[in-house]
This record gives C-alpha cells, sequence and structure tokens, in this order.
C-alpha cells in the first residue's frame, strides 16, 4: 500500500478547509518531496488528528493545502508504553521506533535502578522524534507524558486496561494478549537491572499482570519494542479472525 507524504502543521495553521504550510515542512515539500500543485499529501496536527488535502498553491512563504477528509485521533485500541527511562541515545532510539510501531502514549518512568534523569529539553525532543517518526511511518502520532514514578503511575492506572509487566516469570505475551481482550493495553518496562521488588509488588498488588517476551535477557529497549511489536500483531482484528476460523 501507498501512502501520501505526511507533514507536521499546527492546528492554528488550518481555517475551514485551507491550511498553509511554512518553515521546515514547506522546505520539506518543495525540496524533498518535490510535490507540484495537484499532489496528494496528509496533514498531522499536534493532537494526533489528520488531514487528507490537495496542494493548491506553492511560493516561496508557503504552500496552501485544501482540506478534502479529517481522520479522528482517537484510535480504536490506545497501547501506552510505560518506559524506564534509559540513557539518551538509546532511549532517543526507544521513542523513534515506538512511534514508528504505533504506541498511542509513551509514559516514561523514573524508576529506582533509573541511571538518568528527564528535563523539558528531552521530553520536547522526543516529541519531536515521535512527530517525525509518525509521518515517516504512517503511524497515529505518539503522545508524550511527563515522567513519573512507579507508585505515581500505579495511582492512576485506567479502568477497561489490560496493564501488563514484562517480566521473565509471566506467561507468554502472545497468549496472554490472545484470551485478555480488553479496550486499551498498558506495558511496563523496565530498566536495566528491572523493577525492583518493592516496585514489581506495588504493581501486581494493583493488578498488573506479568508477561515473558522469551527466554533471553534484553536489554530496557529491545524488550519494549519486542512487547510492542507483539501487541500490534496481537491486536483485536486477529483475534476476531482466529475466533471465526475457529468455529
Amino acid at each position: 500500500m501507498t501512502f501520501p507524504p505526511r507533514f507536521a502543521i499546527a492546528r492554528a495553521a488550518i481555517e475551514g478547509n485551507r491550511a498553509r504550510l511554512t518553515g521546515p515542512e514547506l522546505h520539506h515539500l518543495r525540496n524533498v518531496t518535490r510535490l507540484r500543485p495537484g499532489a496528494v499529501l496528509a496533514l498531522l496536527d499536534e493532537d494526533g488528528r489528520e488531514y487528507a488535502g490537495r496542494l493548491v498553491e506553492l511560493n516561496d512563504a508557503d504552500a496552501l493545502i485544501a482540506i478534502t477528509a479529517v481522520k479522528s485521533a482517537a484510535p480504536a485500541r490506545r497501547i501506552i508504553l510505560a518506559g524506564a527511562l534509559i540513557k539518551a541515545p538509546r532511549m532517543d532510539f526507544l521513542v523513534e521506533k515506538a512511534a514508528e510501531l504505533g504506541a498511542s502514549e509513551l509514559l516514561p518512568l523514573h524508576c529506582a535502578r533509573s541511571i538518568t534523569q528527564t528535563s523539558a529539553e528531552r521530553l520536547a525532543r522526543w516529541r519531536r522524534l515521535a512527530v517525525a517518526a509518525a509521518k515517516q511511518s504512517n503511524a497515529p502520532l505518539m503522545e508524550i507524558r511527563p515522567a513519573l514514578t512507579v507508585s505515581e503511575m500505579v495511582g492512576k492506572l485506567a479502568p477497561h486496561t489490560l496493564h501488563i509487566i514484562c517480566a521473565p516469570d509471566g506467561a507468554p505475551l502472545a497468549h496472554l494478549l490472545s484470551v485478555k481482550p480488553a479496550a486499551d493495553l498498558l506495558l511496563a518496562i523496565g530498566p536495566e537491572g528491572d523493577f525492583t521488588a518493592e516496585e514489581r509488588a506495588a504493581m501486581l498488588a494493583a493488578g498488573c499482570l506479568p508477561a515473558s517476551l522469551g527466554p533471553h535477557r534484553l536489554r530496557s529497549e529491545t524488550a519494549a519494542l519486542a512487547a510492542l511489536s507483539i501487541a500490534a500483531a496481537i491486536g483485536p482484528e486477529l483475534r476476531d479472525a482466529v475466533k471465526s476460523a475457529n468455529k
């Protein structure tokens, strides 16, 4: 399947069924994708709403786009990655790839064994990476949440969500997802050295279920991406297809 090129746009730059693209995104449209008037494209705003459009005018200052359709910003199922903070280059990689794999939300976790902290600058960088990844992969825009401790996360667990801790002693994640349908999914990934016994106990007491990613010891970012890949594969559509095939 071929997708039209995607460009990030501020909601304020959209008026009715017209949008004006400026700045770096205009440069990308003109000099990288080399679109010309009449070309079909897509726009993605800061709230994750996607617009189908057609390039009407292209000049030095901006590009005028006619909006032809608007997609809902809300996915059918939210996949929240609650990932422990890890060193900057590896966390950047995790953010980019999690966004490409379709995570709806990244919740950075300050864990007892985390060896790094977050900042407003890092959060802003991760948001830029998430936008770039959404443009590239045609995935929904991944929301970047402010960092929380494990205890703060436990106090905010939402109902109608399947909460999972990725841990070697749990049932296989694919099996758990196939037998535990839920509207939304949260995947908790620990830092190097994993969650402490106290953090794990708090999550289990709050109803989180342990799930295994296989027999090997994985780095935090590898575990996160493996879990997201499995969750994307074992979605509601596949469960429904399997049920129909077994009837």
